[in-house]
């Protein structure tokens, strides 16, 4: 059985797609993944799957690039030729599959199995609805997963796994804090400010803290770090980020990719969740945690990528003190990731 999977988002989005595609790995002879450009470091550090096919959903990506016809045409022509028995297509809540399930008939797929609230017409074989509409998405694509006739094999308790580097920048700091201020949506982070407080906050207490982040947020991991605190932003590529943070005490960080990364190698983590979406959606999954942040804001449910609001009140309302109170919690437990 040729399987193709398809997870157009972020490495977040696709972390959390490990279950699903290791029920789908355990009924196939060889499992594809088409993901997003944003998705693929994830794609190609998790465990089960074959094939990585990079191809950008225009309809997903955050910020697209234009459509382009010959890609269209090049990757409908590469399903043509893949003989691929079954595809599913995996989305958030708030996403469509149909663009990419007309794509994968195009292509001659004979069965495609997506959750559609839309009328599908002719382009879905297994059209599924989730048993109950807020549901965590790891829960929400291996419901999927069994609409299709496939299933985790017994010893697979569904949690997230990645794969991670051997080496790490920052094995002579162990034990160490690692705090994450940045995210790909601005509104599910935490504030600048907050997060040099908690950095300055951790060291009085005597911890040693490393701050993470992309090529892209150099500046305000320095920002965050400060002058005793190390910053690694842009110093690590994925697998080298699941490491640093596998061999962490314990993660701060808001609702980000990092987020899922601890969640893959048994990190636990504080966090800082602006309910721009559902919590009960999107929370670290199977792996010790405190949520904070006002869940029951009256704007909850915004999905708004920068908040309108002055001081972004439903994080505004977390303490230093709450976060040391979480970590201290927290930290202990011990954790065993995959290598490389």
């Amino acid at each position: 059985m040729n399987v193709l999977a398809v997870r157009q988002d972020n490495n977040g989005d696709v972390l959390l797609m490990g279950p699903a595609l290791r029920a789908l790995a355990a009924g196939a002879s060889r499992l594809t993944l088409v993901c997003g450009p944003s998705g693929e470091d994830a794609a190609r550090a998790l465990p089960g799957v074959d094939d990585v096919v990079v191809f950008e959903g225009a309809w997903i990506e955050a910020q697209p690039q234009p459509l382009d016809r010959g890609a269209v045409a090049a990757f409908v022509d590469y399903v043509a030729n893949a003989g691929i028995d079954d595809a599913l297509i995996f989305t958030s809540f708030h996403q469509s599959p149909l663009p990419m399930a007309l794509l994968l008939r195009l292509g001659g797929v004979g069965r495609i199995a997506a959750i559609s609230e839309d009328y599908p017409g002719a382009l879905l074989d297994v059209r599924h609805r989730a048993v109950r509409d807020n549901i965590h998405e790891v829960e929400r694509a291996l419901s999927l997963v069994r609409a299709a006739g496939y299933a985790l094999p017994p010893h697979d308790e569904g949690r997230l796994a990645m794969r991670v580097a051997d080496a790490t920048p920052v094995a002579d700091l162990r034990p160490y804090v690692v705090v994450h201020p940045g995210a790909t949506v601005p509104a599910r982070a935490w504030d600048p400010r907050s997060n040099r407080d908690l950095v300055r906050a951790l060291q009085r207490t005597g911890r040693t803290v490393v701050v993470t982040g992309g090529p892209g947020e150099r500046s305000l991991c320095a920002y965050v770090a400060g002058n005793d605190a190390r910053s690694i932003a842009g110093e690590t590529d994925f697998c080298t980020l699941g490491r640093v943070i596998a061999d962490a005490d314990a993660l701060v960080v808001g609702n980000t990719g990092a987020a899922h990364v601890a969640a893959a190698v048994g990190t636990p983590t504080v966090s800082l969740f602006p309910p721009t979406i559902p919590a009960v959606r999107f929370r670290p999954w199977m792996v010790p945690h405190r949520l904070l942040g006002d869940q029951e804001i009256a704007c909850r449910g915004c999905r708004a990528r920068s908040c309108p609001l002055e001081d972004q009140p439903c994080l505004g309302v977390v303490t230093i003190g709450e976060v040391l109170e979480a970590l201290d919690a927290l930290t202990g437990t011990p954790h065993a990731p995959a290598r490389c």
